[in-house]
């Protein structure tokens, strides 16, 4: 499975650039996935809903279906939050997995940049940041791209996962006898 993150501060525009990303892949032939961290308490269900009240009343898993999909649900009930690994696990099939959040990660990432936000550049501290995705030019010899250049930002992910695919098969076949 390949999978790339995309970082960046809170407000720097990581979900509408993995909106505008979809249709680009969708359109290259590719099945992508995404993979959302938040940091908060979050509903996807809503009150008085027969998925709520199974789940208000305690149930581990609630899973949903209709003609167009289906949903699944898991509490925690106060276990530890699964890592983004295990959470891989349960995904279908797809080319590529867009995973927003999990910064901490080590997966090749594009760190989303927006000067307005007036924070620091992430990727100083991380060696998995392949490539910037800025509202301004930055002072880096990371390769950069303007927010609006999605097609250059796809090709950019298209060639990192291709690269860290190839040097995990070049990994296993070295450690062969």
């Amino acid at each position: 499975m390949k999978v790339f993150g995309i970082a960046g501060w809170s407000g720097s525009g990581k979900t509408t650039l993995i909106e505008k990303l979809l249709p680009v892949f969708a359109a290259r032939g590719w099945r992508v996935s995404v993979v959302k961290h938040a940091h908060v308490h979050f509903d996807v269900d809503k009150p008085g809903k027969d998925s709520f009240r199974f789940r208000e009343a305690g149930s581990h898993e609630v899973l949903i279906s209709s003609p167009s999909r289906w949903a699944l649900m898991r509490e925690h009930h106060g276990a530890p939050e699964p890592g983004l690994h295990e959470l891989l696990t349960h995904l279908g099939a797809c080319d590529l997995v867009l995973v927003e959040g999990f910064k901490r990660e080590a997966i090749p990432k594009l760190e989303v940049h927006r000067a307005a936000i007036g924070k620091p550049l992430l990727s100083p501290d991380d060696a998995h940041i392949v490539a910037i995705a800025s509202d301004v030019v930055m002072a880096t010899a990371l390769p950069q791209y303007r927010l609006d250049d999605v097609e250059g930002i796809a090709d950019a992910i298209t060639h990192a996962v291709d690269a860290a695919v190839n040097a995990a098969g070049s990994t296993q076949q070295s450690g062969r006898t």
